[in-house]
């Protein structure tokens, strides 16, 4: 077998870390088809199948995973010896982090404040969870917090936080339903309006189904696509809603809403933190993701 060049290998090892030609490409400053054909003459050069191809990115092979775990090592230490020189701290690139909206502003950014206040800059997208997922694999985002574990192998998911869900009410709400709740149980709660989060009711039907063990057949009376809306409108009187408690917990405090049932079993969704293979190019995305997983708990 030819002895493979290093321009071959590093877009070996691009591959290997991004989970996609796409992203690869992009982190080289290469076209996508450059990067197919390097990976297309190299699996011929060592007449193996490096890359399980993939309708989102692609998932390495055995002989693949035992490649880069040979040149990984060699090819950073080549390029830290040819290049420019290890950037000071404070000249590192932003940590791209995404993930839900709330979580990000009630949660992460005031965890991660002591990281910014020491040198850490972020760059800060929001969105559904599929959606920014399939932005990580092609390079977008360092890191993700996902509502749900990632399907395949092309990124690496490590449990984040659990997310307790609680049915609430304003006072005013809770003194009519609570009593009612008691004798009629879910039924009740045809008695006021219902807040949600998007039209077909995501969160509000799994806790039905999980608490009650029915399905839930009723429209909004309102719809808002930031759980922080929904929260300031059911206080604020507009009705009931499933929240996670970790958004209202304040609110559960001072008594400005009330949880409508206390079951012994809480519908719970774990949260995970994700991202590409491979070690990142920026060291502070292993600060910003050890301080996530550090705090994550006690959300």
């Amino acid at each position: 077998m030819a002895q493979p060049d290093l321009n071959l290998l590093r877009t070996f090892l691009a591959v290997h870390r991004s989970g996609s030609f796409t992203a690869a490409a992009q982190l080289l400053g290469l076209s996508q088809p450059t990067v197919t054909t390097q990976i297309r003459t190299l699996e011929r050069q060592t007449g193996r199948e490096l890359f399980e191809r993939l309708p989102r990115g692609v998932r390495p092979t055995p002989v693949a995973d035992e490649l880069a775990a040979r040149v990984a090592a060699p090819l950073d230490a080549l390029a830290a010896a040819t290049g420019p020189g290890v950037p000071d701290e404070s000249r590192a690139a932003p940590v791209h982090l995404a993930g839900p909206a709330e979580l990000l502003c009630t949660r992460a950014l005031p965890a991660l404040a002591p990281l910014v206040a020491d040198g850490v800059q972020l760059r800060v997208a929001t969105g559904l969870t599929d959606a920014l997922l399939d932005e990580l694999r092609a390079g977008r985002h360092d890191l993700v917090v996902s509502t749900h574990r990632p399907r395949g192998r092309t990124l690496v998911a490590v449990p984040l936080a659990d997310e307790e869900f609680v049915l609430v009410a304003a006072p005013s709400w809770a003194e009519r339903l609570v009593p009612r709740m008691a004798a009629e149980g879910a039924a009740a709660l045809h008695a006021a309006p219902l807040v949600t989060y998007a039209e077909d009711l995501p969160i509000a039907r799994r806790y039905w189904r999980h608490v009650f063990g029915g399905r839930l057949t009723r429209r909004a009376a309102v719809t808002v696509p930031d759980l922080r809306g929904v929260l300031a409108a059911v206080v604020a009187g507009a009705g009931f809603t499933v929240l996670p408690r970790y958004l209202c917990q304040d609110e559960l405090a001072d008594g400005t809403l009330v949880a409508l049932h206390e079951p012994d079993d809480p519908p719970i969704n774990t949260g995970y933190l994700v991202q590409r293979p491979g070690a990142p190019d920026n060291p502070h995305v292993d600060r910003v993701r050890a301080r996530l997983l550090e705090a994550g708990p006690t959300w």
